[in-house]
């Protein structure tokens, strides 16, 4: 089954039921992507502990990645 991307906008209403720390670690999306993806083509059990976390983006690869969503070609 392909990934699906779920996008959270923050809001004020927002109300946190565990008490999960801030991020305060800064990553390039570049350094990032290939560790994740190799973790992901080689199944590593330890990714799946944070596929519910959440992941900060700017605006415009938001943008960007919904453009992409609705206009990649099907399979």
């Amino acid at each position: 089954m392909k990934p699906h991307l779920r996008l959270f906008r923050e809001s004020d209403d927002t109300v946190d039921v565990l008490d999960v720390p801030e991020p305060t670690v800064r990553v390039r999306l570049g350094d990032l992507l290939p560790l994740v993806a190799m973790a992901q083509k080689m199944n590593f059990i330890w990714l799946k502990d944070f596929l519910d976390d959440e992941v900060r983006i700017t605006d415009d690869l938001h943008e960007v990645l919904q453009s992409f969503r609705s206009a990649r070609p099907g399979a």
